[in-house]
């Protein structure tokens, strides 16, 4: 099972991820995001510790911005969220002021890698925002976070058997 779950912020999307994979006794939660240490807001890190909180003991948290190595481990992998590891991805190389072009060729690279690794594995959820939906961003970095997080849901999303589109908590299988 690769399961792709999108959605709005606060739509459930994390939850139902979790759930889909809470029978299982060992799954390693892969938080690609900036950790609190790299973003310093109190309201991040209040998001950060109800996450943690409610994930089983037993599950491992594995913060990276490697994904591709992160989908390599074995046995069940969940991701949360693709949008969280794109931001962190483009902080980490400093790419919001550069051409998009070049921006483009940079994550699809990193995407060549996580989707060639996702082709070969059972057992993974992956989480992402739906940006796609709202308003044009009056700003540049908020274009191109949504343009590319659009091209990253789309590459993923070939790669999944089932893509899950979560509104105000209720699960629709595309």
């Amino acid at each position: 099972m690769r399961v792709l779950v999108t959605g709005g912020v606060r739509s459930g999307k994390s939850r139902h991820a979790e759930a889909l994979l809470a029978d299982r006794s060992s799954v390693s939660y892969v938080a690609p995001g900036p950790t609190t240490a790299e973003d310093p807001d109190p309201d991040w890190a209040v998001r950060i510790a109800a996450h943690q909180l409610r994930r089983p003991a037993t599950w491992t948290t594995v913060e990276t911005h490697d994904l591709a190595a992160a989908l390599d481990r074995s046995g069940p992998v969940l991701v949360d969220c693709l949008g969280t590891w794109l931001t962190a991805v483009l902080d980490e190389r400093r790419l919001w002021d550069a051409p998009s072009d070049e921006v483009g060729l940079f994550v699809d690279g990193l995407l060549d890698q996580v989707v060639t690794v996702l082709a070969t594995r059972a057992d993974v959820v992956l989480v992402t925002n739906e940006v796609g939906l709202g308003v044009v961003p009056s700003h540049r970095s908020g274009r191109l976070f949504r343009d590319l997080l659009g091209t990253v849901n789309q590459r993923v999303a070939t790669a999944c058997d089932e893509v899950h589109l979560v509104v105000a908590g209720r699960v629709i299988r595309l």
